[in-house]
């Protein structure tokens, strides 16, 4: 091998170990920042969970003791002697179920309206929809309490679940989105072995779905979770409360014994990280596939 052929291969190699390099540096520093972020966020729930199995004469130490010793069960249970957590649990609960039916079946079944059927005025229809969006809840508080006072709902359920059936502009908004993404031959198949249109968002549209389903009623279930002024608008009786209700009286009678606080805390977040987790695939795909960034 000639000594320009030499040379060239070595400024090729050294501009391989280079490129190499740089890359492995990027990857290196965008780790280092997302480990960064990742224990800034968790760090906060470190804390309540191991306050939370702490002593009292721990948690009032500084600087702070993150590893308990010894652990205190006893906060957990404790919690349940001076408020009805489980009542407060199926309470909500049953909310954030309908919630999640609305989100899923009513939501749908609007969206494949827009997304598929013709119809007159169907678009400025659904510009006045997402119009909606824009208008803060709290605009329309007073006249809609008013409202459900007038239907004799108010201390019910009835004003935290009956809306929720009738859809949701943004769930709507997505869910047209993902059905304009699948293949309007399918609908013609099935058109033309004589399929309904509710046959079709039924049997066809709905199981192809499946990711942007599962999105919105995560975005349905966590919403109810953890909604605090409905429930603290529109339910007096201690009996109907939610957790996030029942959790701000709690806080407000035992304020000062921190680890019953942060036990009760910990029950309370502890569904919504589990269902995240165990959701977190269809939850990514489904923002995916509805074209939603960011």
């Amino acid at each position: 091998m000639s000594a320009i052929g030499q040379h060239t291969q070595r400024q090729t190699w050294s501009a391989w170990l280079q490129g190499r390099g740089r890359r492995f540096s990027r990857r290196i520093v965008t780790h280092l920042i997302l480990i960064v972020g990742s224990l800034t966020f968790i760090a906060p729930l470190a804390f309540m969970l191991s306050t939370s199995l702490k002593a009292q004469r721990q948690i009032i130490v500084f600087p702070p003791i993150w590893i308990p010793n010894p652990v205190i069960w006893r906060n957990y249970t404790d919690v349940f002697h001076y408020a009805p957590l489980h009542r407060y649990f199926f309470n909500t609960l049953l909310i954030c179920v309908t919630w999640a039916f609305g989100a899923t079946c009513t939501s749908s079944l609007a969206a494949y309206a827009f997304a598929r059927l013709r119809a007159p005025g169907r678009n400025a229809i659904f510009t006045i929809l997402l119009s909606t969006m824009m208008v803060p809840g709290i605009v329309t508080l007073i006249p809609t309490y008013i409202l459900f006072a007038k239907l004799d709902w108010v201390d019910s359920f009835r004003p935290l679940t009956v809306p929720a059936l009738f859809g949701s502009a943004f769930f709507i908004f997505l869910m047209r989105q993902f059905f304009m993404t699948i293949p309007k031959e399918l609908e013609d198949a099935a058109l033309i072995d004589g399929c309904s249109w509710i046959g079709i968002w039924w049997r066809i549209m709905l199981p192809l779905a499946k990711p942007a389903l599962a999105t919105v009623a995560i975005f349905a279930f966590t919403s109810a979770w953890n909604d605090f002024l409905g429930p603290l608008i529109y339910l007096n009786n201690r009996k109907l409360y939610t957790l996030s209700l029942g959790l701000q009286v709690f806080s407000h009678a035992h304020g000062t014994e921190w680890g019953m606080l942060m036990a009760a805390s910990t029950m309370m977040v502890a569904p919504i990280i589990l269902l995240f987790f165990f959701t977190q695939k269809q939850f990514v795909q489904g923002i995916t596939l509805t074209g939603m960034k960011g």
